[in-house]
């Protein structure tokens, strides 16, 4: 009952400020917003009831958490309350050094949605896909334990292991996958060459210094050869930072916008310009995405696009738009709120609609058929001329990128168009 009172006189005192300061403010054309007193006093009335009434005693202080819960799953997927453990376990995720599955997730109709699964973690290694649902966790369903509940069962001890039961699309049961949890240490950017002059860079994750170790990828790629193209692999990259997301495009963009917040609080409202410092002007890019990039990865993915800096390949992005601020309410809890929308350099919000590529090409299997042992060619026929010797410069060689890019369908795909892109460059 104390702490009924003090739930009402906190209303009354709030309603009875807001009303003072209408009175002090009638000359403003817009009145001032009352806070709603009957609304205060149901809140207090049910925190009563529920404190006095539930089946088990439960302390004050975790009603009021499970009421701020309450308060933020309702208004979108990703505002959320941080507790001490859920505030430590964001700090690890963003200087990528965790333990876990190596999972990034949503929530969807109160169960888990598999955002993308993290490069060479548990989960990847296990075959878990972007879209795929949890249901269950250790034979628990995630609706009974709650999704709280849920993330901290993944993130266990390294070393132990934990049964997923997944639905996925197009598999008639639920499908049951037992992973190891390992430390996730997350390397944010990776390149190679996928064939002489053709370089490709593997960003899984924005994190802080990601734009940074993107230009010393580049310069490490260029060093070695000239550079004809190149292809950045955002597929199954959840996000991240929103400046490593910036500083990546400003690696490639000489000027404008590359992406622009807008919201109801001042700060909220931001636009992010290029500078003039740029990388490997004039070389062809391919950008690849899939539903599974998301967020940072889609300022990227329309920042190059809008500015018509790269051709963008793959599927539909996954159309996370929003701007999550942390609000710290003590040393170490704080809320996750949805404090704006990010747009393109167009103007477009990719919120619940997300990049379509400029070339479609789903995740496929290619098989190389085997050639005809029994066809003949000019050369193989009894008494065939011979060719006039030819002083022209042979053509480069004609390597079989499947060997370069394994069963990657669609990076094979985007190493074929940059090397006709820059055939059709060196034609006279």
């Amino acid at each position: 009952m104390i702490l009924k009172t003090i739930c009402l006189g906190l209303a009354l005192s709030f309603a009875l400020t807001a009303q003072g300061e209408e009175a002090t403010a009638v000359d403003e054309a817009a009145p001032k917003a009352r806070l709603p007193l009957e609304e205060l006093r149901i809140f207090a009335e049910a925190f009563d009831r529920i404190s006095k009434a539930y089946v088990e005693e439960v302390d004050d202080k975790t009603l009021l958490e499970n009421a701020i819960r309450g308060l933020l799953d309702q208004l979108d997927p990703h505002s959320a309350f941080l507790d001490a453990d859920a505030f430590e376990d964001l700090q690890e995720s963003t200087t990528g050094n965790y333990g876990g599955l190596g999972i990034e997730i949503g929530t969807e109709a109160g169960v888990i949605k598999v955002v993308s699964p993290i490069d060479d973690t548990p989960a990847a290694k296990a075959g878990i896909l972007s879209g795929d649902l949890i249901i269950e966790i250790g034979g628990q369903s995630i609706r009974s334990i709650g999704v709280n509940e849920a993330v901290a069962i993944m993130r266990g001890e390294p070393g132990s292991t934990v049964t997923l039961s997944v639905v996925r699309e197009g598999e008639p049961n639920p499908i049951e996958v037992t992973l190891t949890r390992e430390v996730i240490n997350i390397a944010s950017v990776r390149q190679r060459l996928l064939e002489p002059h053709f370089g490709y860079v593997r960003v899984a994750q924005f994190q802080a210094d990601t734009g940074t170790e993107v230009r010393d990828a580049i310069d490490a790629l260029s060093s070695s050869t000239p550079l004809h193209g190149l292809v950045i692999d955002l597929r199954n990259n959840p996000g991240g930072v929103l400046q490593a997301a910036v500083a990546l495009s400003d690696l490639f963009i000489k000027e404008g916008i590359i992406v622009y917040t807008e919201g109801r609080l001042e700060n909220a409202a931001a636009t992010f310009r290029a500078t003039e410092s740029v990388v490997i002007d004039g070389v062809p890019i391919i950008v690849l995405v899939n539903e599974g990039s998301a967020s940072a990865s889609e300022i990227v993915a329309g920042a190059l696009q809008d500015h018509q800096r790269a051709l963008v390949m793959g599927t539909r992005t996954f159309g996370k738009g929003s701007v999550q601020t942390i609000l710290q309410l003590t040393s170490d809890k704080a809320i996750k709120l949805t404090t704006a929308l990010y747009f393109t350099p167009n103007g477009r919000s990719i919120q619940a609609e997300g990049i379509i590529p400029d070339l479609w090409v789903d995740r496929s299997t290619v098989t190389k058929l085997k050639s005809n042992p029994f066809r003949l060619q000019e050369r193989d026929l009894p008494g065939h001329l011979n060719a006039p010797s030819n002083d022209a410069a042979e053509p480069g060689s004609a390597q079989d990128p499947a060997e370069v890019v394994g069963n990657d369908y669609q990076l094979n795909q985007a190493l074929t168009l940059l090397k006709g892109l820059h055939i059709l460059a060196e034609k006279p």
